[in-house]
């Protein structure tokens, strides 16, 4: 059976860890991507920007495949029977990138909050029915930006990666575009050379942001899950996480999962956070 839009989830999945830049405000949810403000009424389902919904919600993906592929295994389907409307998300590249520099060592609410500074201090202004909002910041603008400027959005140590990451696309050195044409591997090396960006970062944007859906973030909360209900299948071979055994887990987690291992990530991710009563947006 295919899945259609009309049975996405769009409070589940803005509440996935995948992006931080929403709100609701009375029946639309309002979500800052890029140089774009979204709006989405929650009963009808319907951006105002028209066929928005098929960029944002990876409408073209193939559900049934996905789907199919997932509900191989059996906590993956427990996960995806409690929450079938959540879907991965296509997010302006630049913005996944930055804020996933800003996640590192963090909680959603205060990554929201840092996110919304660095956009009233250096984001566009936007009036939509009457709300007020601040775009994302475009590369060029923080890169220009003293470090002190950066420092008063509340990123502490992260101002200088966020610094850097974003000269870094200024200059041409990473190019989001070509690295949607790269393997997964290769555009991973790509985006480790930035300083800040780790494995775990590098997995996030490429997950919500460059197609690659093999992606499998991995930090110590994500091997807690996989190590609570998979036993030792993908126990670390050392108790620290180096890129080698960050490698290692991942080839072991692609073997299992499949080619849509990020997509069992989000579900896996999703259900132990409600099962945890973490705090969402």
């Amino acid at each position: 059976m295919k899945r259609t839009f009309q049975e996405i989830n769009i409070e589940d999945t803005i509440n996935s860890g995948q992006v931080f830049l929403w709100e609701k405000k009375g029946d639309e949810w309002y979500g800052i991507d890029g140089e774009n403000v979204l709006v989405i009424d929650e009963k009808t389902r319907k951006f105002r920007k028209k066929n928005a919904e098929f960029i944002f919600f990876r409408q073209n993906d193939n559900f049934e495949e996905i789907y199919s592929c997932l509900k191989k295994d059996k906590i993956v389907k427990k996960a995806l029977d409690a929450f079938p409307g959540i879907r991965l998300l296509q997010q302006d590249p630049f913005q996944c990138y930055i804020s996933f520099i800003v996640s590192s060592n963090s909680n959603i609410p205060n990554i929201k909050t840092r996110l919304q500074n660095l956009c009233r201090k250096f984001g566009e202004k936007k009036i939509i029915n009457s709300n007020e909002f601040f775009l994302f910041p475009k590369s060029s603008i923080i890169s220009n930006a003293p470090i002190s400027k950066i420092l008063d959005c509340g990123v502490g140590y992260r101002a200088k990666a966020i610094k850097e990451a974003s000269i870094a696309v200024t200059d041409g050195k990473i190019d989001f575009d070509n690295l949607k044409n790269m393997s997964y591997y290769d555009a991973k090396r790509e985006l480790v050379k930035v300083f800040g960006i780790g494995n775990k970062v590098a997995d996030c944007i490429l997950l919500f942001s460059l197609d690659k859906l093999e992606a499998f973030p991995l930090d110590r909360w994500m091997l807690r899950v996989l190590q609570k209900y998979y036993s030792k299948k993908f126990e670390p071979s050392s108790k620290t996480i180096t890129d080698k055994t960050y490698e290692d887990i991942h080839q072991k987690v692609v073997a299992h999962f499949g080619k849509y291992a990020g997509y069992s990530q989000q579900f896996l991710f999703k259900m132990e956070r409600e099962l945890n009563n973490k705090k969402w947006l």
